[in-house]
């Protein structure tokens, strides 16, 4: 049984972990799931706490569809609603709508670190199957394609939203 593929893919996911680490770690609890506010008005744009939450729904599909177990990571029916795809992200400057800075990172940080280990020991032959996700098969045609995606592509553009966000409210780079 071949591990290669698996381990270039994690290797990929790394990098991306690292650096939400380094754009999230600063940003305290009260602006986590706050719009960007400027002299020019209201930025209507994902913040921390909807990046957060929508990326961590990804891990345990990684982790499911390479068969393994994926309940510990699993999202709550909370989650699903509040950070699904067709959700729309809300200021919550009084911090009633979305979980605590704190459980968002862990959530996502947790996550990934176990799609990762997943990823690493996974035979080269599933990468090779045919994506599950009907919508998406177009584009990512087999189960590689998609996760390479979900790890890379999808995750560092949402942590573009983060790195424009914390731009808008002052914060400087991570």
């Amino acid at each position: 049984m071949a591990q290669t593929i698996g381990p270039m893919i994690a290797a990929s996911a790394r990098l991306p972990l690292s650096y939400a680490e380094r754009l999230l770690g600063d940003i305290p609890d009260e602006k986590f799931s706050a719009f960007a506010r400027t002299a020019d008005g209201l930025i209507e744009s994902n913040h921390p706490a909807f990046v957060c939450g929508h990326l961590s729904l990804y891990a345990s599909v990684i982790v499911s569809e390479l068969g393994q177990d994926a309940s510990s990571i699993e999202p709550s029916e909370e989650y699903l609603a509040l950070f699904s795809k067709t959700a729309t992200c809300q200021d919550d400057l009084e911090r009633k709508v979305y979980p605590p800075a704190e459980e968002l990172k862990s959530t996502l940080f947790d996550g990934y670190r176990r799609a990762i280990e997943v990823l690493e020991q996974s035979d080269d032959a599933i990468f090779s199957s045919e994506s599950p996700n009907e919508r998406m098969r177009q584009v990512f045609p087999t189960l590689g394609a998609l996760h390479m995606f979900y790890v890379g592509g999808h995750f560092m553009l949402h942590m573009g939203q983060v790195s424009a966000w914390r731009r808008a409210v002052g914060y400087g780079p991570a």
